[in-house]
């Protein structure tokens, strides 16, 4: 009994004995969990998307870790992680549903996005819905069945005013939360913002704390589409101005049928309100404020002239996001709130390097 007893004592302890190594022992990461790409702004790793074009804005493939060099407040960085092939992403999609977008151009979002969630082909992309006119709406949390953002989409009804950067200051906390390591979102607006909500210089304080991609669309009819690359053409030369006053013509005697479409109206016509009081037009798009947006993230705005541009501008994002490369360094560890600037070179090849411009450190 006593021998019994013994050897029951001594099977304890080294069971104890094993659990305390297995407790120490450092352990490893589940092989199906990608490795790096873990940053949180000023933590462990800081992540940089590149876009490489060349003169012509192709895309350039095939380039390696050493065909690159990142700097971050022009201290170059030791570049531990590098990718190239394409990876899921966590896309967050933003469409402008204000009363100018009535008509031809919300038919023609429908189309474009159906057909841009059909060019993003890897079954581990998730998606987010956000359309917004005076407040911002989340139609649909993150999915993967790009069928329920179809039925999400065909239920938008334009109508209000143009909440654009609250949208966008509400979307990219949302993106930031996706499973991939990618995380974008595509704003489609075809007007410049009307609410009183965040501006845009907050906005931009959103995304910079951020490592989700913006990529914007913006509908201009008198605007000059800029998803196709053209070669810059020279300024042509302006006549000099004349040296003497040019004295007012006197006007022209009013005749039956003549200038009519041109005579002014006091007061100015107003414009039409939708039920909610809004103004269903808007005026047009803020170019600026929207690269203000964009590319400090690494993303760009595209400027389209007619609804009928949005299939190919959106095929353009969808292609860009499936041959871009990725770079991680290992972060300082400041958390002094401050921006840090980061730089991506290439030392082949006249190309052209577009990343985030930087992050701030919170």
């Amino acid at each position: 009994m006593a021998h019994r007893t013994y050897r029951m004592s001594a099977a304890l302890v080294f069971l104890a004995v094993v659990s305390v190594q297995a407790q120490q022992r450092p352990t490893e990461p589940p092989p199906d969990q990608p490795e790096g790409f873990k940053f949180k702004s000023g933590v462990e790793l800081v992540n940089v998307t590149a876009t490489v074009t060349d003169s012509s804005g192709r895309f350039v493939p095939g380039l390696a870790k050493d065909d690159f060099s990142v700097y971050e407040d022009n201290v170059l960085q030791s570049v531990s992680h590098f990718g190239a092939d394409r990876v899921p992403v966590s896309l967050g999609i933003v469409v402008d549903a204000s009363g100018s977008m009535a008509g031809e151009k919300i038919r023609a979002a429908r189309t474009a996005l159906e057909q841009f969630l059909d060019e993003l082909q890897d079954p581990e992309d998730e998606f987010f819905l956000y359309r917004f006119n005076e407040t911002p709406l989340l139609l649909e949390g993150w999915t993967k069945d790009r069928q329920a953002i179809s039925r999400a989409l065909s239920r938008i009804s334009p109508d209000g005013g143009t909440a654009m950067y609250d949208a966008v200051a509400r979307a990219i906390p949302l993106a930031a939360t996706g499973r991939n390591t990618k995380k974008a979102i595509v704003v489609i607006s075809d007007g410049n913002d009307s609410s009183i909500r965040p501006r845009v210089d907050e906005t931009r304080r959103i995304i910079r704390e951020s490592e989700v991609l913006v990529y914007a669309i913006g509908i201009d009819g008198d605007g000059e589409t800029t998803y196709v690359t053209r070669p810059p053409q020279r300024p042509q030369p302006q006549p000099p101005p004349p040296r003497f006053p040019v004295p007012v013509p006197q006007p022209f005697p009013r005749r039956p049928g003549l200038l009519r479409s041109t005579q002014w109206q006091w007061p100015l016509p107003k414009r039409p309100q939708t039920q909610s009081g809004r103004n269903s037009t808007n005026e047009r798009v803020n170019v600026t404020a929207l690269r203000d947006l964009t590319d400090d993230s690494g993303g760009r705005t595209e400027i389209i002239r007619d609804p009928r541009d949005l299939g190919p501008a959106t095929s353009s994002i969808a292609d860009e996001m499936s041959k871009q490369y990725y770079l991680g360094y290992p972060a300082s560890g400041k958390k002094d709130g401050r921006w840090h600037a980061i730089r991506v070179e290439v030392h082949r090849g006249n190309y052209r390097v577009r990343a985030r411009r930087g992050y701030v450190a919170s």
